[in-house]
């Protein structure tokens, strides 16, 4: 069922486009939790914020960059928490977000806790 996210989702989904477009590797990873698990298909697996900054910085420095996300539908999973799913491009890649879980934090900020997307194909 897709429904209509509150902004703090909203906000924190946009902050992490905003660092990436800004080539900013850090700030998309101050957009996870400490903990959180990112499974990027074809590549693997991050887990923990130093994991996941490291691959944002590695597919930056290999001249990614311009995301865009279409078709993006919410889902609320509870009171803390909503999923969000889309479609994305890149200046050179192009995927799906298969599900990205969005949680309240205790400072009332949504990270995401959970990340799987996929690259279909390049651009």
């Amino acid at each position: 069922m897709t429904t209509q996210a509150p902004e703090t989702f909203k906000t924190g989904i946009e902050l992490w486009k905003k660092s990436f477009n800004q080539q900013d590797a850090a700030g998309c990873a101050a957009q996870y939790t400490a903990d959180a698990v990112m499974h990027a298909r074809p590549f693997g697996t991050f887990t923990g914020t130093e994991e996941i900054r490291g691959f944002w910085q590695h597919i930056i420095d290999s001249g990614y960059q311009q995301v865009e996300y279409q078709n993006t539908t919410w889902e609320k999973k509870d009171s803390n928490c909503f999923i969000l799913r889309s479609e994305w491009t890149m200046n050179k890649a192009f995927g799906v977000v298969h599900e990205e879980h969005w949680v309240i934090q205790p400072d009332g900020t949504a990270k995401l806790a959970y990340d799987d997307f996929e690259v279909l194909g390049e651009r």
